[in-house]
């Protein structure tokens, strides 16, 4: 597919705002990848309801009901944009880039695998059995659609992702596992002047907890504990009863986990104030993407297909979560990055590099081709 094709394509996508949580604007997504696969004619669509605060999932598929894929693609299908965000910052290409939101987080992925499946021989399409999962909430943990994607990835001899290839092109083989925790504090108020010592501060205990869980940062071996939103307190006279801190780890060990996690019920058991009592809550977690011998085997497969279009291929260990997290820790063969180069995710700064849409798109739909000879 050329370039000027596959931007028209991707266009209106950008310009529909759709965050995990509006369901809304997800559905129509999945309108538009209906229509655009119900046009090109010999593949199933099934519309998969999730859960009522997210849009719907879509499973495409060129056999009926399958029991079995030769290759499962994977693309999320949300953004972690706000309502409105389209208009205020609709699709636009200066130079030999592309703008947007979702424009490379990841609407040039799943405009990718449409655009190899388009030109995908009909006699290798027939070959294979072939799957395309787009899920809707993959930028809030896939909290909703993670059983369904893992109940589909079980029938798949193997798994691409079809993220963004990062900004030197590289694809990738590795992912940091991660979590995301809410930890509640609840204190006693009390008057900050008249009685300040019959007050339990919760904001005290969360302070205590911040520079406690500081102390198990192991940045050499890609161990990190992150609190990245606060919050607390009524008034500024108030010894606070209240306060909440969200804590995001990330780990390449998937022991780690375990590790923080007793760490975590360890301080909630005996906390630094007396009288403050602390919660824990999982909203969401994805085991680190692990390699084995049939990870290995997909990329010489990947790396046949680099060959083959002119396309050198390079792998990158990477400290940001996919939807191939869940996929290769359940160890079917994973790999990520098959959509075009782009960088700046989840900011307005995001970008689409043109130039590797062709070339990118090419090497899909050869290690699709090199699947089928194997």
């Amino acid at each position: 597919m050329k370039k000027e094709t596959f931007l028209e394509h991707l266009k209106p996508f950008i310009n529909t705002d759709c965050g995990s949580y509006q369901p809304e604007g997800v559905g129509k997504i999945a309108d538009m990848l209906t229509e655009k696969y119900t046009a090109l004619g010999g593949w199933h669509i099934k519309r998969q309801h999730l859960h009522d605060e997210v849009g719907p999932g879509l499973l495409i598929t060129n056999r009926e009901n399958p029991d079995h894929y030769d290759v499962l693609l994977v693309g999320h299908i949300d953004t972690v944009f706000p309502e409105g965000t389209a208009a205020a910052r609709p699709f636009k290409v200066e130079g030999d880039r592309a703008y947007g939101p979702g424009v490379a987080d990841m609407k040039n992925g799943v405009i990718a695998i449409y655009a190899a499946l388009s030109e995908l021989d009909p006699a290798v399409r027939d070959k294979l059995s072939i799957g395309v999962l787009h899920n809707p909430d993959e930028e809030i943990g896939s909290i909703h659609s993670d059983p369904w994607l893992l109940a589909e990835a079980k029938k798949a001899d193997r798994v691409l992702v079809c993220e963004s290839a990062r900004a030197d092109g590289s694809l990738v083989n590795r992912r940091k596992g991660n979590a995301t925790f809410i930890i509640p504090y609840h204190g006693v108020a009390s008057h900050a002047g008249n009685d300040p010592e019959k007050g339990r501060s919760a904001v005290v205990e969360m302070a205590h907890w911040i520079l406690e869980l500081g102390k198990h940062n192991d940045y050499a071996n890609g161990t990190s504990l992150t609190v990245g939103l606060v919050k607390g307190g009524s008034a500024s006279n108030v010894v606070p009863d209240s306060a909440e801190a969200t804590l995001d780890i990330r780990f390449w060990d998937n022991n780690k986990y375990d590790e923080i996690r007793a760490l975590l019920d360890k301080l909630a058991a005996k906390p630094f104030v007396d009288g403050v009592r602390v919660d824990i809550t999982v909203k969401s977690q994805k085991p680190a993407m692990v390699m084995n011998a049939g990870t290995e085997k997909l990329m010489r497969i990947v790396e046949a297909a680099g060959k083959k279009t002119g396309l050198p291929i390079t792998w990158q260990a990477v400290g940001g979560g996919s939807d191939a997290n869940t996929t290769s820790a359940h160890g079917i063969p994973s790999l990520d990055g098959f959509g075009p180069i782009g960088a700046c995710f989840h900011s307005d700064k995001e970008y689409l590099e043109i130039d590797s849409i062709e070339p990118r798109v090419a090497l899909l739909k050869a290690t699709i081709e090199e699947i089928a000879a194997a």
